[in-house]
């Protein structure tokens, strides 16, 4: 496509996209949100990018291949649910590690499900920009 409004705009657009990704992402093992719709909020930015300034800008942009960005994240969701075996819980069990906690407060509450979260993050970022580069490199 050849209009310099949509290249100039996606640009910002893309990157309040990954933004919001990363929000969604955070906050999901708590409210709604996670790391599946975060990880295609923020592919959508990309493919807002491959559609404006085409594929191979769009791969230079990501710099890393898609398909190693969603063998990490299958490696790092796999490591979060084996996490749990360490301690003798089943595969999957959330385990909760509580920063500076005192008597008074809990201080901050990190989870395997977070690390999980992330992994589902980058899984579905990395398969669904490999997907769609595909399809749009065919074209």
């Amino acid at each position: 496509m050849n209009s310099i409004i949509l290249r100039a705009g996606t640009r910002y657009l893309a990157g309040l996209l990954l933004v919001f990704s990363i929000y969604m992402t955070l906050r999901g093992h708590n409210e709604p949100g996670g790391g599946f719709i975060g990880g295609l909020t923020g592919a959508t930015g990309f493919v807002l990018y491959a559609i404006a300034c085409g594929t191979q800008d769009a791969r230079a942009a990501l710099r890393v291949l898609p398909q190693t960005i969603a063998i990490w994240g299958l490696g790092i969701a796999l490591a979060a649910g084996l996490f749990a075996a360490l301690f003798g819980d089943a595969l999957f069990t959330g385990q909760w590690l509580f920063i500076g906690a005192t008597e008074d407060d809990k201080g901050l509450p990190l989870s395997s499900v977070l690390v999980f979260d992330i992994g589902v993050y980058l899984v579905v970022f990395g398969s669904i920009l490999t997907l769609v580069f595909a399809m749009e490199e065919e074209i």
